[in-house]
């Protein structure tokens, strides 16, 4: 009995002390007492979190490769594993009902991150006025088709928030286009703030009617704390966030802790007063905008939410739809095309009296009406908000995934159809001037006025072209070069792993000097010893107040770069100054032909035109400066292109023969860049960080599949913290909104 009472499980047990051998051996004996547990196992609550990460890490892969969404496929697999389907997830269970909520908040503070404050405050009256007719027409309209198919009134209103706000899904393919600073864009992207925190409001609103608690005292008081906790999220996590960063200082893994402990305590705080969750997560985002930037504690939160928490929460979404009962019920079918269309048309009415107030031409209208048209971010959370309330039923559920589906295709296909025809020097909100002097640069000047370049070396075998490199460029602008080596820190200063690194790090550095003396130019050796290899590049690229770091292509990418990083994504984060990440196949000696794909006509998009004007007059090589356009662009258009490329390389080398402008008409950027490199020795590209979404940094997972794919060699000019998005971004998916 004290062994039977050792194993576990009582009575089965003692008769197992009984069971012959020969039947213990036989299996029946091992499949009886194995099968409860694992039948236990499956009850478990890391269950649905084993399945869930089988299902984001296979699923929306797998469908990209269809050319799908993967978030199409996160829905349909909430759909094949829910109730409906094999009943292997229920949206009941604490686990899905936990991380869909952090999915459902994040959602919602994810939006309110991304929206571009600088740019609302420089339009904020038109924006503000924008906003009100494309959230009260819409909602409406909304009014009406929730009256037409027997809604409630209290119901009607709250569809009539879902056709309120909109999401910026086509915000790269304007961004591509140079047409950003377009006044028109401009409103529209402010109005987003307006649109999402109306949309919220009647949310919270029509939420507490349907719970019986609402009268005019109630609603005064929902509204005055309302306005309160608004005003203490907006200002006090504004400014404790500044200060917090302030003190932190470089400690990225206490401020990410920050901003997630924000986000939750802004998204309990909203819940304490009465209102939505939701609402507060959208506050904590809009609050903190400023904190974060574009910097790497706003790459990792956006990271982490979109490859775990956000597919999660589409998933759960997934879990509600019954195809099955959506099909059979020609009501719901009814329904959900008077929704899509509703949503189409009174999007459209909006942008058109915007038009006729603010006199705008018929492109930038039809511009505004496609950008507010997607409804992703703020119109499904408040969906799912709102049939969890009971406030909504599962038809209209059903018709929102469909709008989102149909709405999110739709918009940037219009995008792309009538962005191109935009002036982008409307309204004086835009034009190309040419940065003094050396124009990339970050403007922060040597004390000498010297013109200082900083080159790491690490790899025997790339560092003479980094040098020779380096020296042209220090050359022509009569600068220095400063060879950096950095050998890696070891607790024990006198151990024999430390010593072997200096012994490395200064024979590489013999040899740059070497190097430099061969070539003219002066150099200066630092030998550093670090535990962080960036950090070292970044503090003595600053101490030596240089004007840019040459550094040598690092190859890792993907999943684990995007979660610890690399070497050249540190680099860029932290540098004060530009950074050349260079692929060097060859000599930059023998560099004869250069080509550099120019797209938005900017300052910052003019530095790789600069750069390799300097190589072409030491070199006295060709430079094409490619303009890849779309192919619905008007003449006019492309003629006005022409000229303010003309306008720029007459400003850097006027009277140069060796640089001309070649324009094609194409809709793939990438394959248009391909085929015309292969003739040159060199490509300049413009590397710079994204600013929507969490897919890690450009260099890491939009550039490099480029890189990959050119034959020849190659130098990126990554911008330091604060830039805009790569030119290229999500090229993988759209080539048009690369």
């Amino acid at each position: 009995m004290a062994i039977a009472s050792a194993i576990p499980g009582g009575d089965l047990n003692v008769s197992c002390l009984k069971t012959p051998c020969s039947q213990l051996l036989s299996g029946r004996f091992h499949k009886h007492i194995f099968m409860e547990p694992i039948s236990e196992v499956l009850k478990e609550p890391i269950v649905p979190f084993a399945v869930l990460l089988v299902v984001i890490f296979t699923v929306p892969a797998l469908f990209e490769r269809l050319r799908i969404p993967g978030l199409v496929g996160l829905l349909a697999a909430g759909i094949v594993l829910g109730p409906n389907g094999l009943n292997l997830l229920q949206t009941e269970l604490p686990t899905m009902r936990l991380l869909s909520d952090i999915g459902l908040v994040y959602l919602m503070f994810v939006a309110g991150l991304e929206v571009d404050m600088e740019q609302f405050r420089r339009t904020k009256n038109r924006s503000m006025g924008f906003g009100s007719f494309t959230f009260a027409i819409p909602l409406l309209m909304g009014l009406l088709v929730g009256r037409l198919f027997g809604f409630s009134w209290n119901a009607s209103v709250l569809i009539g928030s879902l056709f309120a706000s909109h999401t910026l899904l086509a915000y790269p393919i304007i961004r591509r286009l140079g047409v950003v600073n377009n006044e028109s864009v401009v409103v529209t992207i402010g109005a987003t703030i307006f649109t999402d925190i109306g949309a919220l409001l009647v949310l919270a609103i029509c939420v507490a009617i349907d719970a019986g608690e609402f009268s005019v005292t109630r609603l005064a008081i929902l509204l005055g704390s309302l306005a309160i906790y608004s005003a203490t999220v907006l200002f006090g996590f504004d400014w404790l966030g500044k200060e917090f960063f302030r003190r932190s200082k470089d400690d990225q893994g206490n401020q990410f802790l920050f901003i997630l402990l924000a986000l939750f305590l802004a998204s309990v705080g909203a819940q304490l007063i009465g209102v939505e969750k939701i609402i507060g997560a959208f506050l904590a985002g809009l609050a903190v905008n400023d904190v974060v930037g574009n910097g790497p504690v706003k790459e990792k939160v956006e990271f982490v939410g979109s490859v775990l928490f956000i597919p999660i929460f589409f998933v759960d979404l997934g879990l509600l739809i019954d195809i099955p009962a959506f099909i059979k019920s020609i009501d719901a079918i009814g329904l959900t095309a008077a929704i899509v269309v509703g949503l189409i048309s009174s999007k459209l009415l909006a942008a058109l009296l915007a038009k006729v107030v603010y006199r705008y031409n018929l492109q930038e209208m039809l511009t505004m009406w496609s950008l507010s048209i997607p409804q992703v971010g703020a119109t499904l959370a408040a969906t799912l908000v709102g049939y969890r309330a009971q406030v909504l039923d599962e038809s209209v559920l059903n018709s929102v995934i469909v709008l989102m589906l149909v709405t999110a295709t739709l918009g940037p296909i219009l995008t792309s159809r009538f962005a191109p025809q935009l002036d982008i020097a409307s309204k004086n909100l835009s034009g190309v001037e040419a940065p003094p002097d050396l124009g990339w640069t970050s403007g922060i000047a040597n004390e000498k006025g010297e013109f200082t370049v900083v080159v790491p070396v690490y790899n025997p075998k790339t560092e003479r072209y980094l040098m020779e490199l380096a020296t042209l460029l220090a050359r022509h602008e009569e600068g220095r070069i400063v060879p950096l080596a950095i050998a890696q820190a070891h607790a024990h200063m006198d151990s024999p792993e430390l010593n072997q690194a200096v012994a490395k790090s200064q024979s590489l550095l013999d040899q740059a000097q070497k190097l430099s003396r061969e070539l003219g130019v002066e150099a200066s050796p630092q030998l550093r010893i670090e535990y962080d290899v960036a950090q070292g590049i970044s503090h003595t690229s600053r101490e030596q107040n240089a004007s840019l770091i040459v550094l040598g292509w690092g190859g890792r990418e993907g999943f684990r770069a995007r979660v610890f990083g690399n070497l050249t994504d540190s680099v860029l984060w932290s540098a004060h100054c530009l950074v050349a990440v260079t692929r060097l196949l060859d000599s930059p000696l023998k560099t004869r032909r250069i080509l550099v794909p120019v797209e938005n006509l900017t300052t910052s998009a003019v530095r790789p035109v600069r750069f390799a004007q300097i190589l072409s007059e030491v070199n006295q090589a060709q430079v094409t400066l490619l303009h890849v356009c779309d192919s619905r662009v008007s003449e006019s258009k492309m003629a006005w292109t022409r000229a303010q490329l003309e306008i720029i390389v007459s400003q850097f080398a006027p009277q140069n023969p060796l640089i001309e402008i070649q324009i094609l008409r194409q809709d793939n950027v990438t394959q248009a860049i391909l085929a015309t490199a292969t003739s040159y020795d060199l490509v300049v590209l413009r590397s710079l960080r994204r600013r929507v979404g969490a897919d890690g940094l450009a260099i890491g997972e939009v550039t490099a599949p480029l890189v990959k794919q050119l034959t020849c060699s190659v130098v990126m000019l990554g911008e330091t913290q604060g830039a805009p998005s790569d030119i290229f971004a999500n090229s993988k998916t759209n080539p048009r909104a690369s």
